[in-house]
Parts: structure tokens; sequence; C-alpha cells
């Protein structure tokens, strides 16, 4: 059967360390979708590990982890990742096979991705201009090039091919300054492509159905955020694939009826990066003060997170959308510093409450309505097991499973590996 392991908010719920944490109970780690902008954290040893396209299974020596065809892969960012992790003592020769419909990243798209969002002026998307919307767009304008294209003699044709067909459109942008940027990129990326074709490609599709058909246990890893899904997102403020657990099928190639558990991750609190609507978003010094207490930073971009309180209206919504089975709240420790926490219980528009989602997030005049819980003092990030943390952080936490139907089953209280408590 496949688990399903996906972010529930706006991204950086932690995803990284969850997986890391559950990886060991798992034959097969596989991420379905995404591109090099979802950075997962890990702490290995003590030591901080950032991973952009590489599934969070390969610091376990008995798991096989796969980059599925959902995934858009740059192979720049994906050599230099690769690099990373050989550095402390990993061989990605052994654990670590990628599908031959995975689509690839060219330099290319990246110019078209910053030549597309300097266009828009005050109304950019956020996006991180690393060609993951424009090579998603080629894919579904069937132009792209995939990793099996990579193995081909013909390859640097294939690629001259489609560099025209972008050079056409950047035509209409005034970039000229790209140029440049296009032909070191070039460098980077010819050196990138002779690496990738070192490792181990597969048809995804057979390789996993055949680990199923031998009753291997296998866990999806999403990337981004569920409110980022192309579909039912904060439309046009999201990503370009499926970061529901639907995904997961189209994703890896595999049949709904393998899904099993559906695990989604939230934190205690949100967060969001880039433009786009955050209903529970506070511009106030609670507000700097979660991001100072959570280290608020993008793990690729480095950009300062936006902060606010839990939002159960969207997290209703993305449990709804992909069937949520258990949760994991991550970052509660973040709250010990905190007189109050505040969850958001229902959106006020246009004087009238609702608990659903409107159509457009972005015009809708949303106001928060708030349920307010008693803090607490105690440091939690030293507790062993759930029953020792604080009895208004076990209320908190019982409210979140009341309101949504589903059961947290683990509370992340630090970024270590061994701070996990099941409930």
């Amino acid at each position: 059967m496949v688990d399903v392991l996906l972010g529930l908010q706006w991204g950086d719920e932690g995803k990284g360390k969850i997986v890391d944490y559950f990886a060991g109970k798992y034959d097969v780690i596989a991420r379905f979708q995404g591109g090099p902008n979802a950075g997962h954290t890990l702490y290995v040893n003590g030591q901080k590990v950032v991973l952009r396209t590489i599934p969070s299974g390969v610091f376990h020596e008995n798991t096989v982890n796969l980059i599925g065809n959902g995934v858009v892969l740059d192979p720049v960012a994906f050599k230099k990742e690769s690099e990373d992790i050989a550095a402390l003592g990993i061989d990605l020769t052994k654990n670590l096979f990628i599908a031959e419909k995975t689509h690839i990243i060219v330099p290319t798209h990246r110019a078209l991705d910053k030549a597309s969002e300097l266009s828009k002026g005050t109304e950019k998307i956020g996006s991180t201009l690393k060609g993951i919307g424009p090579a998603y767009m080629d894919k579904t304008g069937r132009n792209g090039l995939r990793v099996g294209d990579v193995l081909s003699a013909n390859f640097e044709e294939l690629y001259s091919k489609l560099k025209q067909k972008h050079l056409q459109l950047l035509s209409h942008y005034d970039v000229t300054e790209l140029n440049e940027d296009i032909a070191n990129w070039e460098v980077e990326f010819f050196d990138a492509v002779k690496f990738l074709r070192t490792m181990n490609v597969v048809s995804g599709e057979y390789f996993i159905n055949e680990k199923l058909k031998a009753g291997k246990k296998i866990l999806a890893e999403g990337a981004q955020g569920s409110m980022l899904d192309v579909d039912f997102g904060t439309y046009p403020f999201v990503t370009s694939s499926n970061t529901i657990s639907a995904g997961v099928c189209t994703g890896l190639g595999i049949s709904p009826k393998w899904i099993n558990e559906v695990i989604g991750v939230t934190k205690a609190y949100c967060t969001r990066v880039g433009s786009g609507p955050f209903p529970t978003e506070l511009h106030d010094a609670t507000g700097e003060k979660l991001r100072a207490a959570g280290h608020e930073f993008g793990a690729v971009t480095g950009r300062p997170r936006r902060c606010g309180w839990i939002d159960l209206v969207a997290l209703n919504y993305t449990c709804m959308l992909s069937g949520v089975t258990q949760l994991v709240m991550t970052k509660s420790d973040v709250l010990d510093e905190f007189d109050e926490v505040l969850a958001c219980t229902a959106y006020e528009i246009d004087g009238k409450q609702t608990k659903e989602m409107p159509f457009n997030i972005c015009s809708a005049n949303i106001t928060p309505v708030w349920e307010t819980f008693k803090g607490w003092s105690d440091k939690t990030s030293t507790c062993k097991q759930f029953n020792e943390l604080p009895s208004e952080m076990k209320a908190f936490v019982s409210a979140v499973d009341n309101y949504l139907g589903v059961p947290v089953k683990f509370v992340s209280n630090g970024p270590g590996r061994d701070q996990i408590l099941e409930k």
C-alpha cells in the first residue's frame, strides 16, 4: 500500500523532518510533484540539511527513493544537492532512482520565469524564479524535455529546438540582459546533464508498481503545501502542480486503489512565503514574534515568511480535499512564549460567517473569526512524551482535533529528529 504525507497549509510545514521520522518504517519513499523551490529541512546528526528535489528517505540505508514523473527536475540544482549529500557519506547510486518521464528545467525556463515575473510589476505572484512554472507549461503544452531525453544521442538537438521556441517568447519582453545569464546557465546545465546521465534512470510507473506487487511499503512525499494546489489553492497565487493526495496517482503512475493512510502536516500556527492571500496574517508585533521564535525564513530562498495564527477553515478544506486520516502538528514549541494562542474558526465575508473557502479568496474581504486559548509558560521542547505537555497545549491540540474531525497523532516540539511526540 501507499501512505501519503503532504503539507496542509502554504508550505514550510516541516514535511522533510516528518518524512525522515517515518522513513524507517517504509521500503520506498517517492516524491510525486513539485520542483527545486520546495526545500525540506532536516537535521542529521545535528547538521542542517536542505533537500530540494531528492526524497527525504536518502539518509536511511535500507530505503529506496524515487523521484517521480510528476516532479520537474533542474539538473544543476540536482547535481549540487547530490554533491552536498555525498559529502555526508551517502552514496546515492545505491538508493536513488529517477523516473524517465520526469520533466527537466532548462536554462531558458529560468529566463522565461524571470521575464514573466518582472513584467507583472506590482501583481507579481511570488515566483522563486527557478523556471518551475515555465517547465510545467511546456509539459502541458507538449514541448517539454524529460530525463529520458537526456539519455538520447540527439539531446543537444532537442534542447536547441526548445531553446529557439523560448527565445521567440523572450523576444516579447525587454530583457536583453538575460542573454548573458542564459549563456552562463548553459555551461552549468550541460555539465549537470553529464552528471544526471550517471544516475539510476528507470521507468517510474513500472518501478513503483513492481514494488507494490512485491508487498513493499511506500510513502509518497509531497512538496509544496495544499493551499498552493494549482486547482484548489489560492489561485493564481499557486504552484504549477497538484499538491493534494490526488497528485500521487498521476505523479507516480499508480492506481487510487493503492492509497492507504493520508498523513497531513500542519504548523501549530501558519506561514506563507511570497504574494497571495493569507487571511490570518499578523502585521503586528505578534507576527514578528512568531517569525523570530520560529526562525521563519525560506529553506531554499531565505525569504522571510509571513506569519499568522492557525487557520482551521483552510485546514478543514485541505483535509477534505486529500482525505486526510491523521495529522502531525509541527513547531508547537514556538507557541511556548505566548500568553494566549488564537485559532481562526470561521471567515466573516460581507457580514456573513462561513466555514467554507470562497471561490475567489483573493478578492473576498475576509475577517477571521477567532477562538482564543490560554497560553502556557512551560518549555515544551524538553518533553519526551505527549502526556508531559502542559494541559493548556493539550487543550489546544484537542480543539484542533475536534474542529477538523481528524486526529492529531503526532506533535513535533523541536527541530531534532527525536523531538516528535506520539499522542
